[in-house]
């Protein structure tokens, strides 16, 4: 009875179940009930959604002002960079072109010198040779044409021989050869060196400062006229040597180094290496750039003579030539053929010494020399003087060079250290060098 009365309540019409025709049940289910929301969350929302829209915009845009800073800082940073590397290009340019003009004018000069030497040695052994026919009859009554035409030909090729001998003992074509060869060697150094820059990277303008310093000094030290007073003195009263580098050019590497800041291995310097850099110092003042400096002392006095002995005798020959008797009117005698014929002949063998010998040349070579021990010493001293360790170049660099260029493992240069120091000043008998 009961379990009847259960089934009446669930199918009667006032069950929120019941659904006529099925049709309520089946769209709830279709259909669910959306719980309306509160209006002041839903505003509440909105707004912390626009914030969070507005503090993205402002994100986005200080980061693309951010980058267009820096990209307008990197442009303008490559175009400096550019602009020196370019500046680089055209010095390095200048100094191929150099080396190129050079070479030309040194094999030309060197030319001079072959051309010259023989030239002038035919016209006196000639001029001798007609000094010697124009004298074959002397003391007869009547000069004949013959002897006429050899007397006025020897005095005349002695004459152009003088001349031309004053010309050539005046240039020197040796030396200027030699002066050309070594102007095209450190301009093809100076363009390796700028290579070198431009491969390691990251050039300055200070770079490009030093290289336009170095060819204009190499421009001073190996000029190429011969006319305008530009040309260096063949015989200079006093022997300086050759300087090819520009003064204080390493101080302004130092300065661009300070600039830069030191490392942590304290710029590869120790005492040790100062003293192994002293004793090669006093070694280099001592013995080689004296020595050198010597030996072109000894070089331009011989140059000297010999220049001056040239043209004299040639002159000496062109007047006895003039003297020679033709038609018995000479009382001289034999004199005058004696000094026509032998000082021509002596002239030929003082020539030939000096421009066959190139003693100009050794002149300019031992000159060279000096120059360059003497540019290793500046290097050397500058930094040692520098009491700035982070502002000297680097130590074991320095190091390396200086052996490299004096020819001599890193060893031998410390065992010239240790020779140096345990000798006094007169006592020193090893050159640094070894090259030359």
């Amino acid at each position: 009875m009961a379990t009847l009365q259960a089934q009446h309540l669930l199918l009667s019409p006032c069950s929120p179940l019941q659904a006529p025709h099925g049709g309520r049940f089946r769209a709830g289910l279709r259909n669910p009930i959306k719980v309306p929301m509160p209006r002041g969350l839903s505003v509440r929302k909105k707004m912390v959604a626009a914030e969070d829209q507005m503090i993205r915009t402002e994100g986005m845009a200080s980061v693309s002002r951010d980058q267009g800073a820096a990209s307008t800082s990197a442009g303008v940073h490559d175009e400096d960079l550019l602009v020196v590397t370019s500046e680089l290009y055209a010095v390095m340019e200048a100094a191929a072109d150099r080396a190129g003009m050079h070479d030309a004018v040194g094999a030309q000069r060197d030319n001079w010198n072959t051309l010259l030497l023989g030239s002038v040695n035919s016209i006196t052994l000639a001029a001798s040779l007609a000094a010697g026919l124009s004298g074959i009859s002397a003391g007869m009554p009547a000069a004949s044409p013959h002897q006429v035409a050899f007397k006025a030909s020897s005095v005349l090729l002695y004459s152009a021989a003088t001349a031309i001998l004053l010309v050539v003992n005046k240039i020197q074509p040796s030396q200027l050869a030699e002066e050309q060869r070594n102007a095209a060697r450190l301009f093809r150094q100076l363009e390796k060196e700028i290579q070198t820059t431009l491969a390691l990277g990251r050039p300055a303008p200070a770079d490009v400062e030093d290289a336009m310093e170095r060819v204009l000094a190499l421009d001073r030290a190996y000029p190429l006229p011969l006319l305008g007073g530009l040309m260096l003195d063949k015989f200079p009263k006093a022997v300086e040597p050759t300087v090819w580098w520009p003064r204080f050019r390493q101080r302004r590497r130092q300065q661009r180094r300070r600039s830069t800041g030191g490392s942590a291995r304290n710029n590869g310097w120790s005492e040790g290496l100062e003293r192994v850099m002293a004793g090669v110092l006093r070694v280099l003042k001592k013995n080689d750039t004296a020595e050198y400096v010597r030996e072109a002392k000894l070089a331009l006095q011989l140059n000297t003579v010999l220049a001056a002995a040239g043209p004299l005798l040639t002159g000496l020959a062109a007047i006895g030539a003039s003297l020679v008797d033709v038609g018995g009117a000479n009382p001289g005698g034999s004199w005058p053929l004696l000094l026509g014929v032998v000082t021509g002949s002596l002239a030929v063998v003082i020539n030939t010494l000096e421009h066959g010998g190139q003693v100009g040349m050794v002149f300019e070579m031992y000159r060279n020399c000096a120059g360059f021990y003497r540019r290793l010493e500046e290097e050397i001293e500058l930094n040692l003087e520098e009491e700035d360790v982070e502002s000297r170049e680097d130590g074991e660099l320095l190091e390396l060079k200086v052996a490299l260029q004096l020819g001599r493992s890193l060893p031998e240069l410390r065992g010239l250290c240790s020779h140096s120091r345990s000798r006094d000043e007169d006592d020193i008998r090893e050159f640094a060098g070894k090259l030359f």
